[in-house]
């Protein structure tokens, strides 16, 4: 029967769409717990190697400089040729240099690590996103989205956890191989049981040239204001995951493991929590108003700069909770925000709009944040090195509510 042909397909696709998206969440989630490890162990770091914190600031730079000078060359591959064995080249690439973890012992070795490690991160980062909206339509990525990006505050957590519990007694170099194995394993799963599907496939909103020519989307007001307020959004959440745990152990008067586990803890239940929440409440929005993506990432930015200026200023008495609370409304953007650059853009350059969104980011967010940070703290203190994370929290919400005027109208979307 041709109906029931038709079905089986439908079934089969719905499938490996399923399968796709729970592996890309696990590389996602492995990724992310090595990038976190080292601000974890970094106090350990620092001290048998005797750099200052501008140059611990540093090791991030170098990550994200290499990272960038990739992304480029990788959005443009992702464009014209098929994006599944990029993504395991990707994923076996971050996986064998962090298991050479072990052969690191000065302080140049590990920076020339990380740079490495910036390559293979660039690859999947980039293809992975762009992959899923093909196999889901509009209205539906930013549910998707959420639950793929929600592997980025777990794996946070876990990589603080990890290296604040196995970093003191097995030393800074072990909790690296935690996330090392598992991605190797993700990657040859991903080869045997995803199928790409083809290119532009879900999408529904008309290809203009703004939307599927590079410079077109060079001149997407809609792509732009998603992309600039994400980038003062990454500045601060880049600085200020990188050195909360240091704050806490300084400040907090908090050990190593213990400031490890409660800023793990903290952000497992707010990553969860507030990504969610944020997916669930643009979902319900989007269906009213267009602009919600855009919107509820402005509110999420705007939300969190009185609890991370009482954070970083107020008494020590109230550091877990403000903190508690800056996180969760800063995790609430993770998923609309996202959703809001893939959607701006059309299959046949999403992958070089991913790319350029990746340098735009990094470049002027977390590639130079920790190092701007460690460098204040260096001339003055780390509470007001981290101060400066708040004035980029108020140019985010600025870009991004001017950005919603040019959101695009999605089927499904009565506004």
């Amino acid at each position: 029967m041709p109906g029931a042909g038709k079905g089986t397909a439908l079934n089969s696709a719905a499938k490996t769409a399923g399968v796709a998206l729970f592996l890309l969440t696990c590389l996602n989630l492995f990724n992310f717990i090595d990038r976190y490890i080292l601000p974890g162990v970094q106090p350990l770091v620092q001290k048998e190697f005797g750099v200052s914190d501008e140059r611990m600031g540093a090791l991030t730079y170098a990550f994200f400089i290499t990272y960038m000078i990739a992304a480029p060359v990788t959005g443009w591959l992702g464009d014209r040729f098929k994006r599944k064995p990029l993504i395991i080249t990707g994923a076996l690439l971050w996986s064998i240099a962090t298991l050479l973890t072990a052969r690191v012992h000065s302080y140049e070795t590990l920076y020339f690590r990380h740079a490495v490690v910036g390559i293979g991160e660039a690859t999947f980062s980039i293809f992975a996103p762009a992959l899923l909206a093909d196999y889901y339509p509009e209205m539906d990525r930013n549910r998707i989205l959420t639950i793929f990006y929600t592997a980025i505050p777990v794996g946070a957590a876990l990589g603080y956890l990890t290296g604040g519990m196995l970093g003191p007694r097995y030393g800074w170099r072990a909790p690296f191989f935690i996330a090392a194995l598992p991605g190797v394993v993700i990657a040859l799963l991903f080869w045997f049981f995803v199928r790409e599907p083809e290119r532009g496939t879900a999408d529904s909103i008309a290809p203009t040239l703004n939307r599927t020519t590079v410079r077109g989307f060079l001149r997407n007001p809609a792509y732009w204001g998603a992309t600039l307020g994400m980038a003062m959004m990454v500045f601060s959440m880049g600085g200020i995951s990188v050195w909360l745990p240091t704050f806490f152990y300084r400040y907090g008067g908090y050990s190593l493991q213990l400031s490890n586990q409660l800023i793990g803890g903290i952000t497992v239940v707010d990553g969860i929590v507030g990504t969610w929440l944020g997916g669930w409440l643009a979902q319900r929005w989007l269906k009213r108003d267009h602009r919600a993506l855009y919107l509820l990432s402005a509110a999420s930015a705007a939300l969190t700069i009185p609890f991370a200026a009482f954070a970083f200023f107020g008494p020590r008495s109230l550091l877990i909770p403000t903190v508690f609370l800056a996180e969760f409304f800063l995790f609430l953007n993770t998923g609309p925000l996202n959703t809001a650059i893939v959607n701006s853009i059309a299959a046949p350059v999403r992958s070089t709009a991913i790319a350029v969104n990746l340098f735009v980011i990094h470049s002027l967010g977390d590639a130079s944040s920790p190092r701007i940070i460690g460098s204040i703290s260096d001339h003055s203190s780390l509470r007001i090195g981290l101060g400066a994370t708040l004035i980029s929290l108020v140019i985010s919400a600025a870009i991004l509510l001017f950005g919603s005027r040019f959101a695009p109208r999605l089927q499904g979307s009565t506004q």
